[in-house]
């Protein structure tokens, strides 16, 4: 069953991808912008932004932010505004990330992680959703992390962050649906990019940036609230949410070796 409206063709379609510069978001707006979409790209790397997109002529408007200051949010916000006159979908994928244990706490890191992850975020999502309410529609998706089902080794604080999105994306379904507006989380595995790159670990089922592009548009496309890959992996993890705690912490820290 479809929590969202389905959506068969991306031509026109006004996408705002924040995180672009890299991994997930540059391989989502490559793609879409393959479709037909006008792809509007963000993220505080300004030189790399540039380097990804500055070949495509038409349908892509270079945007950088830090999502962390929220005067600039809504500098950027209004020059989409005045570029598109309004957005049709925005796609929120900027995140840090440093593995970390409980003894290498860093409290700067944790700090620096919970700016982009959580409150980074929530900066951008009042104007967003003030703009659908007048235009009767939209989309917000939100890039979490299976790291956000349950507690996971070096994980620490991103987990947290990548939790209170899964919860984030929840309530903001209950709350903006019966307004037709839609809202999607993703939650991917291990997708190779530069923050994955970071793992000392081997990371089981690791699928491309690319393919994790395709596997967004497509549960999009589909209408699905959550979309998680790839399945091999992810639906184990949803397993693992089942186990009562005496269970899921042996059997964790056999399965990780920390």
């Amino acid at each position: 069953m479809s929590l969202n409206a389905r959506l068969s063709d991306w031509r026109d379609k006004r996408i705002w991808i924040i995180g672009a510069s890299s991994g997930i978001g540059a391989a989502l707006a490559h793609a879409l912008l393959e479709l037909g979409a006008d792809v509007i790209v963000s993220a505080r790397n300004q030189n790399q932004l540039h380097i990804e997109f500055a070949s495509y002529e038409t349908h892509c408007l270079i945007a950088p932010l830090d999502i962390t200051q929220i005067a600039t949010v809504d500098e950027v916000f209004q020059k989409i505004l005045a570029t598109y006159n309004g957005i049709d979908l925005v796609v929120i994928c900027a995140g840090t990330y440093q593995p970390m244990r409980a003894w290498q706490m860093d409290a700067q890191v944790m700090q620096d992680t919970v700016a982009t992850n959580l409150s980074g975020v929530l900066n951008c999502l009042p104007p967003i959703i003030e703009l659908y309410l007048k235009q009767g529609g939209g989309g917000i998706a939100l890039v979490s992390s299976v790291a956000g089902y349950r507690g996971l080794p070096e994980s620490l604080v991103y987990g947290a962050t990548k939790a209170a999105l899964i919860n984030l994306c929840e309530t903001l379904y209950l709350d903006l649906a019966p307004s037709g507006i839609a809202v999607y989380l993703i939650n991917p595995g291990f997708v190779k990019t530069p923050l994955t790159d970071k793992n000392t670990f081997a990371m089981p089922a690791l699928i491309s940036a690319a393919d994790a592009a395709t596997e967004i548009i497509q549960g999009i496309e589909q209408g699905q609230f959550e979309i998680h890959f790839p399945k091999r992996f992810t639906l184990w993890l949803k397993w693992l949410r089942l186990l009562p705690y005496r269970w899921y912490f042996p059997l964790i820290r056999k399965m990780t070796g920390l």
